[in-house]
């Protein structure tokens, strides 16, 4: 064999063992198929949570899974509701999932209902009736390797557990929940730019509706900016009630991204970024994407990326300092609570983390905020590990602090975003 060949087989094991490794994370082992089948009852002090669900998957013959990963051009509407354990029963940011059928509301996600909404009337329905006052709705777009119930299970987490005062939609595209089908996955995001750029505009439309934030998680956070780029140049602009974006670990080429944030131009949405340099999960996925950086791995505050962010007007919340047991530190934004906490009563209620009145380096006297400080002031939201919040108001106060961080990147950075 020759050293060529011995450096391919060599990266090509390398590639092998950390598929296996996302596999063994991401993939539940024993977890039994149907969980979407209603039950009759839960229990008391269990929680509700209602999902308004939007999905081009294709129906399943089986009414415990109802959509597969396959796909469909028709979008499919669904109202479901999910009981999940009373808060002494379980661990926030996390999703309980049932070990045999049926599942017990008292330490399980369980689903209560399941509603096909087949008129064109009760999309319009439900918001009505399941908008809090503020009128506002949370869209969230899951990432890759999810089946149906993954997706629907993690909304009514991130819906419960961060207390967010928003009517929650799911837009679920066709995954086949395989950890070898990363590029099946991403041509299903594809063939389902249009159907989530056609949501967004019918949920902007209906005038009960005030405000929307739309939450990507990893993949579908290339589906969310690519459905924005077209709106904008479709319509001129993205509709004006899309205040806020969020994207989680966004698996999305930083070269892509900064062509898709300049397409949507001005007026934009206030856009957030979570990202973290121990994510695995995104390692691999650079590794299949020609080594070039994803969006959701950077730092923020190394150059080139420091001085396009200071212009951009993207807030960036680096979490490479968090970490969480057993998991790749890919969902890391819904497994902490503090942060999934953070998110609900900050950034969907559309608050900047520095706030109105100082930049967070004036609040706090730098980025770095341990035990029992809070983001931006902001009582309650208090921290179990240090984090990184990036603003374009503090960035600069805060450079001569980085310099004593001792943080190592271990890749070379590639080509900056910028506008």
């Amino acid at each position: 064999m020759t050293e060529l060949e011995v450096d391919i087989d060599a990266e090509g094991s390398m590639r092998f063992a950390a598929l296996i490794l996302v596999c063994g994370v991401l993939v539940g082992c024993g977890r039994p198929a149907g969980v979407l089948a209603p039950i009759e009852a839960t229990v008391p002090n269990a929680a509700r949570v209602d999902l308004l669900v939007a999905t081009t998957r294709a129906p399943s013959k089986d009414p415990g899974i109802l959509f597969s990963g396959e796909r469909e051009t028709r979008v499919a509407l669904t109202d479901i509701t999910v009981s999940i354990p009373p808060d002494d029963r379980r661990r926030v940011g996390q999703i309980q999932w049932p070990t045999s059928l049926p599942p017990n509301p008292e330490t399980d996600f369980a689903t209560l209902n399941v509603t096909p909404l087949t008129d064109g009337r009760q999309p319009q329905a439900w918001l009505k009736q399941h908008l809090p006052r503020n009128r506002r709705v949370l869209v969230f777009v899951h990432g890759f390797n999810n089946h149906f119930d993954d997706a629907v299970y993690q909304l009514a987490q991130i819906a419960h557990d961060s207390g967010a005062d928003a009517a929650p939609i799911l837009f679920t595209w066709p995954s086949r929940g395989n950890i070898f089908q990363y590029v099946y996955d991403r041509e299903s995001t594809n063939a389902s730019r249009d159907a989530l750029e056609e949501m967004l505009r019918n949920v902007a439309k209906d005038p009960s509706v005030g405000e929307i934030t739309v939450m990507a998680h990893s993949m579908g956070s290339w589906l969310v900016m690519e459905a924005l780029r077209q709106m904008s140049i479709r319509d001129g602009r993205v509709a004006a009630k899309v205040r806020n974006v969020i994207l989680a670990s966004p698996d999305v080429d930083v070269d892509v991204f900064a062509t898709q944030w300049r397409d949507i131009g001005q007026p934009r949405p206030r856009l957030t970024v979570f990202t973290s340099r121990n994510d695995a999960a995104l390692r691999v996925s650079r590794r299949l994407a020609g080594d070039v950086d994803r969006l959701g791995q950077i730092d923020p505050m190394a150059e080139p990326y420091h001085s396009a962010l200071e212009k951009s007007g993207i807030d960036v919340i680096d979490l490479s300092a968090l970490s969480v047991a057993g998991s790749l530190n890919h969902s890391k934004f819904a497994e902490n609570p503090e942060i999934v906490q953070l998110i609900g009563k900050r950034l969907i209620a559309g608050q900047t983390l520095s706030g109105s009145e100082a930049t967070l380096g004036e609040r706090v006297g730098g980025f770095a905020m341990g035990v029992g400080q809070t983001v931006g002031g902001v009582a309650g939201v208090a921290l179990s590990a240090p984090i990184a919040v990036v603003d374009p108001n503090s960035r600069r106060a805060y450079d001569d602090q980085l310099k004593n961080l001792g943080d190592v990147v271990d890749e070379t950075v590639g080509t900056a975003t910028d506008q």
